[in-house]
């Protein structure tokens, strides 16, 4: 059976190769603009069933994987920044504060409709605005919600992490991810 990872990221598909299993990217042309007063959990599910869906309907017969990340502190979207201020300014607003971070994860295929979501908590310690710098010009995370890069510099920037999946903040739960494989019959282990 083809796996497709629905997604242009490269960083899911990083992710993915981690598992060691033969997979395709494909990606969905899916809107990704929240619904008015949606919840992060539920905006992060639905674009997560969404991107899957999209992708399975043009791959008949294939396992189609779909995941979306939405970050928030209480309760308010943080977006990707895009650009160095509007890092800097996610930055000083999680500084001393925990950031939620929902990645969901969508399985699509024969028989097969299956999703969850996982709940990653950053604690950022207090930052000052010349460390937020600093961090900034090292690594240019604006392509990454939160504004950091968990596998790399990001984690000086923290004071402790709470979840069950470490990987769920890099954008794609991969304990998850098997389990859901798992149910829809591809074991990751199993005969190649």
């Amino acid at each position: 059976m083809e796996l497709i990872l629905a997604s242009s990221s490269p960083y899911r598909r990083i992710l993915l190769s981690r598992l060691q299993i033969p997979f395709r990217c494909d990606a969905p042309a899916t809107d990704e603009s929240p619904v008015p007063g949606e919840q992060p959990q539920a905006l992060a599910l639905r674009l997560a069933r969404s991107k899957a869906h999209a992708v399975a309907e043009r791959n008949a017969g294939a396992l189609v994987l779909g995941s979306d990340q939405v970050a928030s502190i209480d309760g308010s979207l943080i977006g990707k920044p895009g650009n160095h201020a509007a890092a800097a300014s996610q930055l000083q607003a999680s500084s001393g504060r925990s950031v939620d971070f929902y990645t969901a994860v969508a399985l699509v295929g024969v028989n097969c409709d299956y999703s969850l979501v996982e709940k990653f908590t950053v604690h950022f310690r207090k930052l000052s605005a010349r460390e937020i710098d600093i961090y900034l010009h090292k690594e240019t995370p604006y392509d990454c919600a939160g504004s950091f890069k968990c596998e790399g510099l990001g984690v000086a920037l923290f004071s402790r992490l709470e979840g069950d999946d470490p990987t769920a903040l890099e954008g794609l739960p991969l304990i998850a991810t098997c389990r859901l494989l798992r149910q829809a019959g591809f074991d990751v282990l199993g005969d190649a």
